[in-house]
């Protein structure tokens, strides 16, 4: 997956408003799978993804429903932003684990409980 921004993250909160509750960490989850899987895509090939976009996660999430964004202070628009940087952190620690990367100077790998 290509480096998350704050862009990225807005437009996959926006994304997961669209679901329901019960299946927003499953979908953020996915999310970030297709970001990643279309990232390798378009390296290996020199194209974008046909259903997945570029890369980003922004492009993976753009590519779905999205609502409009909303106020920090909306308690269902938080959880879908610490959703998606929950996914994040997640992809990250599991390509730590599997020895894909290792983390940055100064970078804690954070264990959900």
């Amino acid at each position: 997956m290509r480096p998350v921004l704050h862009g990225d993250l807005v437009a996959a909160a926006r994304a997961l408003l669209c679901v329901p509750r019960g299946q927003r960490w499953r979908v953020a989850r996915d999310l970030v799978a297709q970001a990643d899987a279309a990232d390798r895509y378009r390296r290996r090939l020199g194209r974008v993804h046909p259903g997945w976009g570029n890369g980003t996660l922004m492009a993976a999430a753009l590519g779905r429903p999205c609502a409009p964004e909303r106020r920090l202070d909306d308690p269902d628009y938080t959880d879908c932003l610490i959703l998606a940087l929950e996914a994040v952190r997640h992809w990250r620690e599991r390509r730590w684990i599997r020895g894909d990367a290792q983390p940055s100077p100064g970078e804690a790998v954070h264990h959900s409980p």
